[in-house]
């Protein structure tokens, strides 16, 4: 490991021990952040995995009701029943921190409305199905979505530490390390040189 280009003096030593200090304390501190928001995302992928299935689920059920109404019933009529739809819903987006990153939360608003915009007599009872089915994975579409984007920011964040914890480990403390031990071999060499040049001018004032 080369050592850093600076002046071999005690000021410099104490400059630079009091920088690796400082790097050996944040290395521990990320590399404990980093475990901590490992296991955070451990937990956020395990919960994103089954919110997907469930989704995925639920959004099969809903589309294959959909289609046998389809099948049963005459298709102009039922793209007439859901032509106009009589229910809105509205998305607030905001933000939380989640290990100090800033993720997205969603959140849903009703506004109310009939949830079958048709007469019951007009169709068949699976398109109902299908539209109760419909209406409840909205819901977990946009939780998935929050959980699945808070994997990815998580992840990204998790990589970067990884980075600053490598470079710490592996380069910047060896480097101190290893610059501090050049600097204390200096001074020792001079104070050496410095104490042989005394014994030879006491010798040579005794003479």
């Amino acid at each position: 490991m080369a050592v850093l280009n600076v002046n071999p003096t005690r000021m410099e030593m104490k400059r630079l021990q009091g920088r690796l200090k400082t790097a050996v304390r944040g290395h521990k501190l990320l590399k404990d952040k980093t475990d901590e928001m490992i296991r955070r995302f451990i937990e956020l992928a395990q919960e994103n995995k089954r919110l997907r299935e469930q989704t995925e689920q639920e959004l099969c059920a809903a589309l294959n009701a959909f289609a046998d109404a389809r099948a049963v019933e005459d298709e102009r009529v039922v793209e007439e029943a859901i032509l106009i739809p009589s229910r809105t819903i509205t998305l607030r987006c905001s933000k939380r921190k989640v290990m100090g990153i800033e993720v997205p939360q969603m959140q849903i608003d009703d506004n109310g409305g009939e949830l079958y915009p048709y007469s019951f007599l007009t169709v068949t009872p699976k398109l109902d199905g299908s539209l109760r089915g419909l209406n409840a994975v909205i819901v977990k579409l946009v939780e998935l979505a929050e959980t699945e984007k808070t994997c990815n920011m998580l992840a990204e964040e998790i990589e970067k530490n990884k980075r600053r914890v490598n470079a710490l480990e592996n380069i910047m403390i060896p480097q101190l390390t290893e610059t501090i031990k050049y600097i204390k071999m200096k001074l020792d060499e001079n104070e050496r040189a410095a104490t042989v040049r005394l014994m030879k001018v006491k010798d040579i004032i005794n003479r």
